[in-house]
């Protein structure tokens, strides 16, 4: 930057400003740049001549600038002062995006999806059927008025609620449920906490929204509890969004201990908790809820998508009505509900031995392939930490090498990239899911080739993309 380039005053500040907190100053500057009040390359006003304008400490505006620097929005430049940092000319891939590549039909194992095994899933057809026969015509006509929710279904899914909530709503999957209730609590600089290693999405969620994800790391109980506490030190975060069993990637669930310490923490700050329990009816550790402790501001989200079936597209969730309606109230002026028909679906395999014995089944299938999995790994000298659901978690000397190694064999993994909040994380890994682990796959021959790229190392100069 040169003296040449433009200058803010910090009276520029001041006019559409109505929230004079950090959050609401980063988000008012964020709004200047984007409809191109403020160009890149702009140099703004000193941190004390803005808190000077708008009767604020230094403190509010400081942390207010570190949370659009974080999003590259502002950028610092020593003594040459802090300049809006420049437009991207194409939007930035997201981590999602980086996990889920284009495949191609040349693996011989693909691994990398992330998705149920379909031969484990109940059949859809027979719902249907069942459907179409019990149910009058009338009740499946097409209309506008009614519930949002089928009363039946939430008759059947509070049988085993970790709580009695008070409103419940179905969203279009856990990540749209996630999605809204981010949109509708979460502003502009607000600190989120996450799990480390994290599902992508969300990460790429909190970007979208200008939030500043806060990473906590996980063992096998969930959350550490020593980083958790550090966690609320500096800001008190606006939200903590976690997955209580059968994380993904790593395949983690909370303890009862665990859920202890941590809502001993939770209880001296006010943050809105998430917990998306994506791995409802096929997890095999029992759901011990963080969010039911604290039922005034905790939102359970039970998702169908890996016990029923991705293309149901179904989660429901349960909360607090201050927090659910308002965002029911502005789905209403888009999609307004999820659709009532395949909430019957659902509710006809809710209610039906043969599908809740399939998803039983699949809940021991994927326990014993994950079992087979680890038992191979560990004869070629490689230990894989136990998990829950459908996800294993492998330890490697380095990503890349062992992404080119598996591929040159025909096996297709998901970086660990992506899932990794930490710029430097101790170690890297790759996520491998048991999806497509049936018994048609040789697991002498696949362990085999897991060992060999778990110990390759780089021939090159590794750059780790954040």
């Amino acid at each position: 930057m040169t003296d040449e380039s433009p200058s803010a005053l910090p009276s520029e500040f001041v006019s559409d400003l109505d929230d004079r907190t950090a959050a609401g100053i980063a988000a008012a500057v964020s709004r200047r740049i984007r409809s191109g009040g403020l160009s890149p390359g702009t140099r703004l006003p000193t941190v004390r001549d803005v808190a000077r304008e708008l009767r604020v400490s230094p403190a509010t505006v400081s942390q207010a600038w570190r949370a659009l620097s974080a999003t590259g929005a502002i950028v610092a430049r020593g003594r040459a002062g802090t300049f809006v940092g420049e437009v991207p000319s194409e939007p930035a891939v997201g981590r999602y995006q980086r996990l889920h590549s284009p495949s191609d039909n040349a693996f011989r194992v693909d691994l990398s999806r992330g998705t149920p095994d379909p031969a484990l899933l109940p059949d859809l057809a027979e719902a249907l059927r069942a459907l179409s026969r019990d149910t009058a015509p009338g009740d499946l006509s097409a209309h506008y008025l009614g519930e949002a929710v089928l009363p039946e279904l939430v008759d059947a899914v509070t049988r085993d609620w970790p709580w009695a909530t008070e409103r419940f709503a179905v969203f279009d999957g856990a990540l749209d449920a996630v999605d809204r209730l981010l949109a509708a609590h979460v502003r502009f600089g607000d600190h989120v906490i996450v799990e480390d290693p994290c599902f992508p999405p969300f990460l790429d969620l909190l970007a979208r929204i200008g939030a500043r994800p806060v990473a906590v790391p996980l063992d096998e109980s969930g959350f550490r509890p020593t980083e958790f506490a550090r966690a609320f030190d500096e800001v008190s975060p606006r939200a903590v969004i976690l997955q209580p069993r059968a994380n993904n990637p790593t395949g983690a669930s909370l303890s009862a201990t665990r859920v202890r310490e941590l809502a001993t923490i939770l209880a001296e700050d006010p943050a809105l908790i998430i917990e998306d329990d994506h791995s409802a009816g096929i997890a095999h550790t029992p759901l011990r809820s963080l969010a039911a402790r604290f039922p005034d501001r905790g939102v359970y989200l039970r998702s169908y998508s890996k016990s029923h079936g991705a293309d149901l597209r179904l989660a429901v969730v349960g909360g607090p009505a201050a927090l659910l309606d308002p965002v029911l109230e502005r789905r209403m002026l888009g999609p307004g509900w999820s659709s009532r028909l395949l909430q019957r679906v659902l509710l006809t395999m809710l209610g039906d031995d043969d599908a809740c014995a399939t998803v039983a089944a699949a809940a021991t299938r994927y326990r014993a392939r994950a079992t087979a999995l680890r038992r191979a790994l560990a004869r070629e000298g490689v230990e894989v930490a136990a998990g829950d659901g459908i996800n294993v978690w492998l330890p490697v000397n380095d990503e890349n090498a062992a992404m080119i190694s598996l591929a040159a064999a025909g096996v297709k993994a998901a970086p660990g990239g992506p899932f990794e909040v930490s710029a430097n994380p101790d170690f890297d890994h790759l996520r491998l899911t048991l999806g497509a682990l049936d018994d048609t796959v040789d697991l002498a021959w696949l362990a085999t080739e897991l060992a060999t790229a778990a110990k390759a190392t780089p021939t090159y100069r590794r750059v780790r993309r954040a």
